[in-house]
């Protein structure tokens, strides 16, 4: 069952920033809180409350929330109006559907001078003969009872026969006293009742679950081989045995004929706790950790894995020369849940752990791959350049050459053979003289030298001598 913490309330505080000392409204439905604690002195300054569908006994720890103006009380198990004086502002209270039998209760609401409306329908003092009469009677400063208007002759006919009704209702309510002290009593003998049986239960059955050891304890060892193949058909029919068991207990508590009382509503609420546990056993029990992905055979062959299930396609860039993969990732997953792995054989891609793998046609490089987001469609498209040849550019006349080693030797061949070499004659030729190149810049008469006569070289043979040909400065 649950208990007004801290944590709770911060956590229904998230509309104030998580900030309780401040905070204006609180919501606090459906919790199973069986307390009214910690809130007047955590949350000072409340003006609305709601704590409906609760299994709140008492009215409680609420006398120091002076602001508070709205408080919501329904579905919960409150037989009793009280300490709600020190609520000075409250103008509305709901306590619909209760177990409020002692109607003169409502009395302490008459120091609440700005109370206007009023809800108790579904209470047991509803049934009471003259209950409305006597609540606007007893509270003059009521606009509204059950939803319902409070017109001014209702109030005059009500204070008129005051006496006779509150005399009336005093007799009631001894009745209906006396009737809920017996139903306590009874609730309380059948609670013992079932916590004996539960007890007896679990000794009969061995309730440790140690039965089975014991039992295999007193056979004979030959029988051991025996034994261990039939104990878990034992189990296993035991657990069977135990499931159908809970069914017809559960079964039998919903058939059962039970009193409208907080303790049976209780009760109830435990029982499904029960069940929700044993169910969540039960799951856990059947519950296998599924065993890792096989990605890698035993043989070191990768496997072909698609667990995200997400459509691809593969293609052959043969102009570029490359593989390229394009995965539609869906489109506005975050990328830093993707994770990208290119080897030379397979490429890999996990997306939100859930792991992509293909097996590649052609062996690529890694270390140039690449990787990036469509920024359309959000898919995932992977570069990887393949291995093995030469990466030429777009022009449709270029073919792709393996450089395999005959081939690159051939090629160095070719071109030494077409490259061309300039021979300089030491002899015919000298280095400059720095010195006449300085010179030179002089403006120096030019002197006319007699022209040396070429004499063909001895070592030439082929060489003839042509008188018309003018000679070489």
């Amino acid at each position: 069952m649950g208990r007004i913490t801290e944590d709770l309330i911060r956590r229904n505080a998230e509309h104030n920033d998580c900030i309780i000392f401040s905070l204006e409204e609180l919501s606090l439905h459906q919790q199973e809180i069986e307390r009214l604690e910690h809130i007047d002195k955590w949350c000072r300054d409340l003006k609305i409350l709601y704590l409906q569908n609760n299994l709140i006994g008492k009215i409680e720890n609420v006398s120091k929330l002076k602001k508070l103006e709205y408080l919501n009380l329904a579905l919960n198990n409150i037989e009793k109006i009280e300490n709600l004086e020190g609520c000075e502002g409250l103008t509305k209270l709901d306590l619909t559907v209760n177990f409020i039998g002692e109607l003169s209760s409502v009395k302490t609401l008459q120091h609440n001078i700005h109370l206007k409306e009023l809800f108790l329908m579904g209470n047991p003092c509803t049934d009471f003969d003259g209950y409305r009469q006597f609540v606007v009677a007893t509270l003059q400063q009521l606009k509204w009872l059950d939803g319902k208007e409070i017109e001014r002759s209702e109030r005059i006919q009500a204070l008129q026969d005051f006496p006779a009704v509150e005399q009336q209702i005093r007799e009631q309510e001894k009745a209906y006293c006396l009737k809920r002290a017996k139903d306590k009593e009874e609730a309380q003998r059948k609670l013992q009742e079932e916590e004996s049986e539960g007890e007896r239960e679990g000794r009969h059955t061995g309730f440790d679950g140690r039965w089975y050891t014991d039992i295999s304890a007193t056979l004979p060892s030959s029988e051991e081989s025996k034994d261990d193949i039939q104990a878990p058909e034992i189990q296993e029919g035991g657990c069977k045995k135990k499931k159908l068991d809970n069914g017809e207990d559960d079964l039998e508590f919903w058939n059962k004929p039970s009193l409208y009382t907080p303790e049976s509503r209780l009760e109830t609420l435990r029982h499904m706790e029960k069940q929700r546990k044993d169910q969540e056993k039960l799951s856990e029990k059947k519950k296998k950790v599924k065993p890792p992905r096989v990605l890698i055979s035993e043989n070191g062959r990768a496997l072909n894995v698609n667990e995200p299930k997400l459509d691809f396609s593969l293609r052959d860039d043969e102009k570029r020369n490359q593989l390229v993969l394009d995965l539609a990732v869906y489109r506005y997953m975050d990328t830093s849940l993707i994770d990208v792995d290119v080897q030379p054989t397979y490429v890999r891609v996990m997306v939100k752990g859930k792991p992509f793998q293909l097996v590649l046609p052609a062996e690529v490089k890694p270390d140039s791959s690449s990787a990036k987001r469509a920024q359309t469609t959000g898919h995932l498209v992977v570069y990887m350049p393949k291995v093995g040849e030469i990466i030429t550019g777009c022009q449709g006349t270029s073919k792709p050459v393996k450089s395999t080693p005959d081939s690159s030797r051939e090629q160095r061949n070719k071109r030494s053979q077409q490259m061309e070499r300039l021979e300089v004659d030491p002899s015919k030729h000298a280095f400059p003289d720095v010195a006449n190149i300085v010179q030179a810049k002089k403006h120096t008469p030019r002197r006319v030298q007699a022209e040396p006569k070429i004499i063909p070289s001895e070592e030439d043979p082929d060489f003839e001598d042509n008188p018309e040909v003018p000679p070489l400065i």
